[in-house]
């Protein structure tokens, strides 16, 4: 199955265009990745136009922190806590880009596309607070 990214032959009103061409080659596109939270990574290398290759992340543990320091960590993924593309990518646990997740670090913002560059990298937003347990 195909991925068209053309025009349709449609006007705003519902009537059909004349088509004065066919589909072409580089107007079709690819499923999109569903890069999962999991225990294990897992990457998918794509052939792009021209022969370059993209890399996709189908699942990930980890994410690449960078702190306020300009100092980058890698943290665990614990969940997904809010996704704003899709309510239910939150529940099924899918990464898109501007996902909260939780990690051992916080709350992390994706700032990254994990399903076009190959890698999850993120932005603490809010510290996980230390338990009174923990202090003593």
């Amino acid at each position: 199955m195909s991925y068209f990214q053309g025009n349709d032959n449609r006007l705003i009103t519902g009537g059909i265009k004349g088509e004065h061409r066919g589909k072409r080659k580089y107007e079709l596109g690819g499923p999109f990745t569903a890069t999962t939270v999991s225990e294990q990574f897992v990457v998918k290398k794509v052939r792009g136009r021209g022969g370059n290759f993209k890399i996709k992340v189908v699942k990930a543990s980890f994410v690449n922190v960078a702190l306020e320091a300009g100092k980058v960590v890698k943290a665990k993924i614990l969940g997904v806590e809010r996704t704003p593309a899709n309510l239910e990518y939150a529940r099924r646990g899918i990464l898109t880009r501007g996902t909260l997740v939780k990690t051992e670090l916080g709350l992390v913002r994706i700032t990254s596309r994990p399903g076009q560059h190959g890698g999850v990298n993120g932005v603490l937003v809010q510290k996980e607070e230390m338990k009174q347990s923990d202090k003593s």
